[in-house]
């Protein structure tokens, strides 16, 4: 068989084509196996701290030596002699500080490190997504404020509803990614450790350990937690922390790519209509075919992804509920591929958004034109009440708009003809008394509300203390992979 190179194996898109280069090393073999070192560290210190005297300073410092040179070859040959990823780890660990061999993983189990690292890296993931998430808001609260008083059509069922702004619409994109932000914001900030629970939770080990020290199993419990960056330990578990928090954090991102979806969507309902466009770069091919074509490609990959990340929620749902007693291991090959990728493609996905919020290409005379189409009809109540006020007949007047509306509606659709709704009423005698008012009841200044104001709001009271919030973590780029 010839050799194999790169070219020759799988690579997940989301590594190689997708996510960040920062989200790829936080799931990295490096980091993940450096990690389990880490932890077999902090707890041989915290057994020896606490005076378990067979620890000695000697290993200690051998272990940290080797903490980040981990051999991967000799790893391997150990997994398939003794086919135990975790033991496999330990011996390779032993192999390179032969004094330390002894003590290393002392009264742990394989989820000591499994589960602990797996927390560690959620919550890595989980402010590397933050960070995105700020930047997001920062980019939709300029594009919301610089658009607050340009109106245009709102829809409802996608059919023209009443006007409302560029701006009051971004608010609404914006509102989502804020809600996911406070998810985001509450998990992190409630995210528990594993801790050093023993074989099935009991502790049974470190008592044995620790002479039936009760105080010193639990010291060891918290210390090794706050040694790793976290001041919360769930109180109780099984062999496992428990697999709902993997559901927590799924829905989490879930929720973000669901407003991604949302927000994507819009934007090529958008460009469809030509009113808002996704950014396109000067030599960007929108079609191998069609050489005029702007595909809003960048939104589409959003909902792509964003349908696999909602899509594989489900897993972490169905391994949270289908757990056996203390533990059963159909948890692990599954959570080895949702819980990195699921990270990775969300990742991915705030990652395009941020540029396409960034690129956001918006062209008011266009909207204009769609509202000028509509607006006749929306404007038809008020000529109704104003004529009414002015001693007109409210039966008839009603009538004589809704005959006037349909046979415009009838001509714009059937001949393709601008709405000549305002140049019949403004024929009808019956409306005599209010032709000088028309004008100003259909300036569209008149259907839109608060809109601008409650962009002005919105961005007052919610987003800018936010934004204060995470002021270090602002300016990141928006780099688009192909």
């Amino acid at each position: 068989m010839p050799k194999r190179g790169k070219m020759d194996t799988y690579q997940s898109p989301l590594s190689a084509r997708y996510a960040s280069k920062e989200m790829s090393y936080n799931f990295s073999d490096n980091l993940k196996y450096s990690t389990w070192r880490k932890l077999w560290i902090a707890l041989a210190k915290t057994q020896r701290t606490l005076g378990i005297k067979a620890i000695t300073k000697k290993q200690i410092d051998e272990m940290v030596k080797y903490q980040n040179d981990i051999n991967f070859s000799n790893v391997m040959k150990h997994e398939l002699r003794v086919k135990h990823d975790v033991m496999a780890h330990v011996h390779a660990f032993g192999d390179q500080c032969p004094s330390a061999k002894p003590i290393i993983h002392l009264g742990a189990t394989s989820a000591f490190v499994q589960d602990n690292t797996d927390l560690i890296l959620i919550k890595n993931g989980l402010n590397i997504l933050l960070k995105k998430m700020v930047n997001i808001i920062e980019a939709l609260a300029f594009f919301a404020k610089r658009n607050r008083d340009i109106i245009t059509l709102g829809f409802t069922h996608y059919q023209p509803a009443q006007l409302t702004t560029v701006g009051k619409r971004a608010c609404l994109w914006l509102q989502d990614f804020i809600i996911d932000l406070e998810d985001i914001e509450y998990r992190i900030n409630n995210l528990r450790f594993r801790g050093a629970k023993g074989t099935i939770g009991t502790q049974n080990s470190f008592m044995a350990l620790f002479g039936n020290d009760e105080e010193k199993v639990k010291l060891l419990d918290r210390e090794i937690a706050k040694e790793m960056g976290f001041n919360k330990t769930f109180p109780i578990t099984g062999q496992i922390y428990p697999r709902k928090t993997d559901s927590q954090i799924s829905d989490v991102l879930s929720g973000i790519a669901q407003s991604a979806h949302k927000f994507a969507n819009d934007i090529r309902l958008l460009q469809n209509l030509r009113e808002i466009e996704e950014p396109f770069g000067k030599k960007q091919i929108g079609s191998s075919a069609m050489p005029y074509k702007r595909n809003p490609m960048r939104c589409e990959r959003i909902t792509s992804l964003a349908r696999y990340v909602i899509c594989n929620g489900m897993n972490s749902d169905f391994t949270s509920g289908y757990q056996w007693l203390e533990r059963t291991l159909d948890d692990s090959a599954n959570r080895r591929l949702v819980i990195p990728e699921t990270f990775l493609a969300t990742d991915a996905i705030l990652n395009i958004v941020l540029g396409v919020v960034k690129g956001l290409v918006v062209y008011p005379k266009v909207i204009g034109r769609h509202v000028d189409q509509e607006l006749p009809f929306m404007a038809s109540e008020n000529i109704l009440m104003e004529t009414v006020k002015a001693g007109g007949d409210r039966q008839k007047i009603h009538e004589k708009i809704r005959k006037y509306s349909m046979e415009a509606a009838t001509l714009v659709k059937e001949m393709g003809t601008d709405n000549d709704l305002l140049e019949r009423i403004q024929k009808d005698s019956d409306f005599a008394t209010i032709r000088d008012k028309i004008s100003n009841i259909l300036n569209p200044k008149n259907f839109i509300g608060r809109a601008p104001k409650q962009v002005d709001e919105f961005i007052a009271t919610v987003v800018r203390p936010i934004l204060k919030r995470y002021k270090q973590l602002l300016g990141i780029r928006a780099d688009f992979k192909v």
